[in-house]
Formats: structure tokens, sequence, C-alpha cells
């Protein structure tokens, strides 16, 4: 899938703007595609935005992503695919080669 806006906006550690990009969501895409495609959507290594706030340390990103899934989601996601779900066994990308690869 790449890294999306998602995935950037969750890296950067804003919560101001992971919420813009989630407003833009909610009032442009199927509740499938917020579900499948942010909240447990990936980039090529197989991360989410839950992956990489909890990577980076970013609570309060991590706990908004948190109260989110649980509005979204169903228990047998957010236990399988949210907090269960792995990367693809390669770890973390390299954010400043990806950034210089833009």
């Amino acid at each position: 899938m790449g890294v999306t806006g998602w995935h950037w906006a969750v890296q950067c550690g804003s919560l101001e703007v992971l919420k813009k990009v989630w407003e833009w969501a909610e009032k442009n895409l199927t509740s499938e595609e917020v579900n499948n495609k942010l909240l447990l959507g990936t980039d090529n290594e197989g991360w989410t935005g839950w992956h990489w706030a909890a990577k980076e340390g970013i609570l309060e990103v991590l706990h908004k992503i948190w109260e989110w899934a649980e509005e979204k989601l169903t228990t047998e996601e957010i236990k399988n695919k949210l907090l269960l779900g792995t990367d693809n066994g390669v770890g973390p990308p390299d954010i400043g080669q990806q950034r210089r690869a833009i």
C-alpha cells in the first residue's frame, strides 16, 4: 500500500494533523475504507499507524487511535489486527530514507 497521509500524520506526532486527516476521511470515505485503509491500513513494511505511534512513543496519538478503534472496529479486529497485528518481519523502515525518496 505504501506510506499514506495517515502514516505520515502519525509519524509527525501532531494530534492536530491526525485529527484533520481523520475528519476528512470520515467525510469522504466509507466506514470500511476508514477501518481498512486508516485504522488497519499498513505501509510497505506492514506497519499500521498504531505500530508507528507505539514505536515513536507518541502516547497522545496512540491514545486517540485507540479511541477511534473502539468506535469503529469490532473486538476481534482490535484484538487480532491492532493489538496483535505484526509487521512483515522486516522491522521499522528508515524514516529518513523514506523522506529522501519522496
